[in-house]
């Protein structure tokens, strides 16, 4: 059965969010190091990368790198730091072909000095591409993300920039990484864990979730089809009856 040809393409989600799990077990079965997971993990990200720009949706976003993998050893940290760059240095071509526009959100100060010039040098670059939005969650923490929101919006009540009275949630957007992207209609997280992990919190407050047992490395279009399929098979309410919305 081809799955692409039962993607009504008129139903897709705008804005695609992806918890990318399950490197280091990949790794793990075939007897490797983590490193060779995040590897091979890189393959799939070019893969679902080029078939959103096919399928014609408009915003992805991707865990990259959250703030709590800071925690983990050394080795690996700097491995997959080492794929970023050579990630971003080696498709900048792909995005050009694309019409991709590249984008980072997060604590991007944290990373290498090396890793922040290539992924300005790229998002520079890039920034007049107009077909898919592409968003790197690198140093990402929603929660961070959100202290950093409430402190900037205090300060701003504080010296009488806005006032506490209009804070709604068009400015609570304003003051995220995120201010540029719309919400996100699906967030899918693979192998097999059903967590967020810290991941954009705020912006999946109407979501749908799809979680699947493929290991990210083992992610191909067919499970992203799979999974919008099962998106465009669900009811959005929004909070209203399925009356309302008819």
């Amino acid at each position: 059965m081809n799955l692409l040809e039962s993607i009504d393409q008129k139903n897709l989600p705008k804005h695609l969010a992806i918890i990318m799990d399950g490197n280091g077990r990949w790794a793990k079965q075939q007897g490797f190091l983590r490193a060779f997971g995040h590897e091979n993990g890189s393959k799939s990200v070019k893969d679902t990368i080029k078939t959103c720009s096919k399928l014609g949706i408009e915003y992805l976003t991707l865990y990259a790198f959250s703030s709590e993998n800071w925690n983990r050893p050394k080795l690996e940290v700097e491995a997959l730091m080492k794929i970023l760059i050579n990630s971003l240095k080696k498709e900048l071509g792909t995005l050009q072909e694309n019409n991709i526009k590249l984008n980072a959100i997060g604590n991007l100060d944290k990373l290498p000095k090396s890793a922040q010039k290539e992924l300005m040098d790229v998002i520079d670059k890039t920034k007049n591409n107009t077909s898919l939005t592409l968003t790197l969650a690198l140093s990402y923490g929603s929660r961070e993300e959100l202290v950093h929101a409430i402190k900037s919006i205090s300060d701003k009540v504080k010296n009488n920039i806005i006032s506490i009275d209009t804070i709604d949630d068009s400015i609570i957007n304003e003051h995220l990484y995120t201010q540029n992207l719309p919400d996100v209609d699906l967030l899918i997280r693979t192998s097999g864990e059903h967590r967020i992990s810290n991941f954009l919190l705020w912006q999946i407050a109407y979501a749908e979730l799809y979680f699947t047992n493929v290991l990210w490395p083992d992610f191909k279009d067919q499970d992203l089809y799979e999974a919008i399929i099962s998106y465009q098979k669900r009811e959005r309410r929004f909070g209203k009856t399925s009356e309302q919305i008819k």
